[in-house]
């Protein structure tokens, strides 16, 4: 079988239970009940995944490429631009990495576990030395990058369906208001129309229809 095909398709039927491992996890599926998820037969589901193992160690590969190859910055001195990426990467990524998965694959799957936060602390580091370029270039405010880059997992607690329904929030909301905060705090504020927000407009409308999605 050819390798691109079966990569393809593989990430085809991760896809389709994707959904369902962010919001309640992976330890209590059975193969037939993801087989059921994906919408194939066990047999062809055994064809592509052999074991519930061989599926996380899949999800965490390429969770850990999107890691690496989004956190590529090709021109540092484009701050505001960088600045939106690594904005769009960090949403994304609460999306992926749920708090249920992360603590079911470090249970479960250390060694998985491992892999995956080494990747994200390398995204931390490459972080904290681009908040430091721009501070140096009198771009960005004198910031605790580190504290800075610990704030995103508020954001985690607020895309959650009960904070959203007893605040009276929708997911967008909280995402462009976030990034708000988030551009206020990091650039000067004779840097700061330096970005361009209409860039980020889309950007948000996406990440906020693809989260409300699937918190239905």
């Amino acid at each position: 079988m050819d390798d691109t095909k079966t990569q393809e398709t593989r990430i085809k039927l991760l896809s389709k239970v994707l959904p369902q491992i962010r919001k309640n996890g992976f330890q209590s599926l059975t193969m037939d009940e993801i087989a059921k998820l994906m919408g194939v037969s066990r047999a062809t589901l055994y064809k592509y995944f052999s074991t519930k193992e061989a599926i996380i160690s899949f999800m965490i590969s390429e969770c850990v490429e999107f890691i690496h190859k989004t956190t590529e910055i090709t021109d540092i001195s484009d701050f505001a631009n960088c600045f939106q990426q690594i904005f769009e990467q960090s949403v994304l990524l609460i999306e992926y990495c749920t708090e249920i998965f992360m603590t079911e694959v470090k249970m479960a799957y250390p060694e998985n576990y491992v892999i995956l936060d080494d990747a994200l602390k390398v995204r931390n580091s490459d972080i904290l030395n681009f908040y430091n370029e721009g501070i140096k270039h009198g771009i960005f405010n004198n910031i605790n990058g580190i504290i800075a880059i610990k704030q995103d997992e508020i954001l985690r607690s607020m895309l959650n369906i009960s904070f959203l329904m007893a605040n009276n929030l929708t997911v967008r909301d909280v995402i462009s208001e976030y990034y708000l905060i988030k551009k206020i705090q990091l650039f000067r504020p004779d840097k700061i129309s330096l970005v361009d927000d209409h860039v980020m407009a889309k950007k948000i409308d996406y990440l906020a229809h693809k989260i409300t999605q699937n918190l239905i």
